[in-house]
């Protein structure tokens, strides 16, 4: 796999640097690298994520930090079954309790939610610290969704954390989550609030609850250019009720200059 020449390796975090220096300094720096490249790209090309952390597993399996990239790309990648596996060899090796909520949400991937409702409900959880037992109650909660039980679901994520109103790294998704249960549950007004709600603490824009809010409103918002180009006509919003219609300036000046003429 080709990695660009601005690729240093230099740019992953101190704790697998440190991680890395139990192998060769060469193989260490191709690892590195590939590692780099599984960071860079898990988001926007996950399949690329996932070529590259073949690559790193490859070169040094025996590599705690290796084994969790290559499960984060697999689960990037929905390869869930070989997402499980890497964690369970990542946790084995460093007795981190870290990846257990990842682990559950591959079950639930699996088509097993009971096994991640198990885990939920495990010792292991007490010894996450708060951002991972927020990630677990949100696991847990999509598991009783999985089995239909929106009701239960609801509950499951009605918490302290939930209830706060400071905002911290999970408090989008989380609330993000509860509105989307209260709106399954057909609490529509409830799960407005909530959404309006998420885009208060969503100052990066990793939801779409705004669009989730506008269209509990009957907002749309159209892009109707192309269709209505010819008639420079432009739809700016449209709700149940209302719809509202911007003129095109040149428009009026040609109706004008048609009426003057008419009257000429």
């Amino acid at each position: 796999m080709p990695i660009p020449d601005d690729v240093t390796g230099h740019e992953i975090d101190k704790d697998v640097q440190q991680e890395l220096q139990s192998l060769p300094k060469g193989l260490a720096e191709d690892v590195a690298k590939n590692l780099v490249m599984v960071a860079n790209l898990i988001d926007e090309d996950p399949e690329q994520a996932y070529a590259y952390s073949r690559v790193a597993l490859r070169l040094a399996s025996r590599v705690a930090a290796v084994r969790e990239a290559a499960g984060f790309a697999a689960y990037a990648t929905q390869k869930y079954s070989e997402a499980l596996a890497e964690f369970r060899a990542a946790r084995r090796m460093t007795g981190s309790v870290e990846l257990w909520p990842v682990m559950a949400d591959c079950e639930r991937g699996l088509g097993r939610p009971e096994k991640a409702l198990d885990m939920a409900g495990g010792p292991e959880v007490a010894k996450l610290d708060k951002a991972g037992q927020v990630e677990m109650r949100l696991v847990a909660a999509g598991a009783r969704r999985d089995m239909g039980q929106i009701d239960a679901a609801i509950v499951t994520l009605q918490s302290p954390e939930l209830a706060s109103n400071s905002t911290q790294p999970w408090t989008a998704r989380l609330r993000y989550a509860y509105a989307d249960a209260l709106l399954a549950a057909g609490r529509e007004d409830e799960a407005r609030e909530w959404f309006a709600k998420v885009v208060e603490s969503d100052k990066d824009g990793s939801t779409d609850a705004s669009d989730r809010l506008a269209e509990l409103d009957g907002v749309e918002f159209v892009d109707a250019l192309d269709e209505d180009e010819a008639d420079g006509t432009v739809v700016v919003e449209a709700s149940d009720s209302d719809v509202t219609v911007v003129q095109n300036d040149a428009d009026d000046e040609d109706d004008e200059e048609g009426d003057s003429d008419g009257k000429g």
